[in-house]
């Protein structure tokens, strides 16, 4: 017996990308950690670790279906000597990858921690009656 890949699923129809984005979105380091919260039944939140980055090092898009969060630290104009340097300040890229009917409702920065704040739009149930011809 032949094994399918999930993609290629004959009762899962035009989810050929979804084995992709799940490749796509399981490489990736630890840098930044993150919290990923159910805060209501249609709505989620992220909180990643961000100490040291400003409002202004910070990017939040979204890219084909994808939250894609970005920080890097503007250079320093005045050089400093690190005796012990335990809080990373390097760049990194996070990506989320957002269901159909995800949306951002807004992000803020607090206390070193950036929120991003996600809703799910519900839309009405809709019933198609489709109808058939004859040949």
């Amino acid at each position: 017996m032949t094994k399918l890949s999930f993609g290629a699923h004959p009762h899962l129809l035009g989810f050929e990308q979804l084995e992709r984005l799940v490749e796509r979105t399981s490489k990736t380091d630890g840098y930044p950690p993150f919290n990923i919260e159910a805060v209501a039944d249609n709505a989620y939140r992220i909180t990643l670790a961000v100490a040291g980055f400003a409002d202004a090092d910070l990017s939040i898009t979204v890219e084909d279906r994808q939250l894609v969060i970005r920080g890097r630290q503007a250079d320093e104009t005045v050089p400093r000597v690190f005796l012990h340097r335990g809080i990373a300040g390097r760049a990194f890229q996070r990506s989320f990858v957002l269901a159909d009917g995800v949306e951002v409702a807004g992000a803020e920065l607090k206390h070193g921690l950036l929120h991003v704040d996600l809703k799910r739009v519900v839309p009405d149930t809709v019933v198609q009656t489709i109808a058939i011809r004859s040949a």
